[in-house]
């Protein structure tokens, strides 16, 4: 039986690492690309091979073996304050990847039937006038906003437009908040529960969070590798987004019984201890999943609520286990809201 290959960028942070887990489950072979291939434990189905984006240098047979790249790489948004120098590094790890991909691509094209890579929902502004009770959130024909992660967006998604030039169906996905008990913007909610009890509300708490399960988002990636006419851009987000007060106080609250204090932090601390990146925190984004979900997409946690219960249960779990491949690619859950 022949088992085709997905390339991987990125593979070795919390989505890559997840979402190598789905697809060996379904019986892909994965190819991970790092600077040092020898630093990774060898894997069942999983080989790792070398690159440098930085020196440009890539190893073309991760490419020509390939029959799916998914693009995930880029220096975390949210890792380190955001300096002069650190900002044009997200932009760099992020363009000259996909330049380094397609440059490869152009050699070995033979086997390469698809390119799903990663955006973000930085590429919209914030809500604005155009928050109602009846607006559906920011769909994907939205022009990017003018600030630092709109134009980061932007050269993210015009970097890996070349593909399509080589004849490569392209799929983008613009990624909200993913949530995971592993890491990234719920481990920085838990620090304060965990050593406090405290439920620490950015701000005034009202600013919209458009999120996404990381098993939903890991299988969204599969859903548009697998599916032909999938094609351009689509939001990576759940269908109902809520604030930034409603997910903390939800994560607090499914820690079984514990009690725990709200307490907001202001804006201005904020701004001290962040910088720039406060604006993102503080920041009102309503995103709409209306494309994935016309295109036939199911989630399995479309609500916040369903979400934090899986998560915690799993949190209570030995090991934190994840979850059995028929829980994880079951599509009789669609959601209906």
């Amino acid at each position: 039986m022949f088992m085709a290959t997905v390339l991987i960028t990125g593979g070795t942070g919390l989505v890559g690492s997840r979402l190598t887990q789905m697809l060996v489950q379904k019986g892909y072979s994965v190819v991970i690309l790092t600077r040092n291939p020898a630093a990774h434990k060898a894997q069942p189905s999983v080989v790792y091979k070398h690159w440098d984006v930085e020196r440009g240098v890539i190893d073309g047979s991760a490419v020509a073996d390939a029959d799916y790249i998914i693009h995930l790489a880029g220096a975390g948004v949210a890792d380190k304050r955001w300096s002069k120098k650190r900002k044009q590094e997200i932009v760099d790890s992020r363009t000259q990847s996909s330049a380094l991909l397609v440059k490869s691509a152009e050699q070995y094209t033979i086997r390469l039937k698809a390119v799903i890579s990663a955006s973000g929902i930085g590429w919209y502004g914030p809500d604005g006038k155009q928050r109602s009770k009846n607006w559906a959130g920011f769909e994907e024909s939205a022009p990017a906003n003018n600030d630092y992660l709109g134009e980061t967006c932007r050269l993210w998604e015009e970097s890996i437009q070349p593909f399509k030039k080589l004849g490569k169906r392209l799929v983008i996905l613009r990624t909200g908040l993913a949530l995971t008990n592993k890491g990234g913007f719920l481990a920085e909610i838990k620090k304060p529960l965990q050593m406090a009890n405290i439920a620490t509300i950015m701000g005034g708490g009202d600013q919209v969070v458009s999120w996404i399960h990381m098993d939903d988002l890991c299988r969204m990636y599969l859903y548009a590798l697998e599916n032909e006419l999938l094609e351009g851009v689509y939001n990576a987000v759940a269908p109902a987004p809520v604030s930034n007060k409603a997910i903390t106080l939800s994560l607090a609250g499914h820690r079984r019984h514990k009690p725990f204090m709200a307490i907001h932090v202001p804006a201005f601390v904020l701004k001290l201890a962040l910088g720039e990146m406060s604006v993102e925190v503080l920041k009102s984004t309503t995103v709409s999943a209306e494309h994935i979900r016309k295109a036939g997409f199911r989630f399995l946690y479309p609500s916040v609520e369903a979400a934090m219960e899986q998560l915690a249960a799993a949190a209570e779990a030995p090991e934190d286990p994840a979850p059995a491949a028929a829980d994880v690619f079951k599509e009789d859950e669609a959601d209906d809201n």
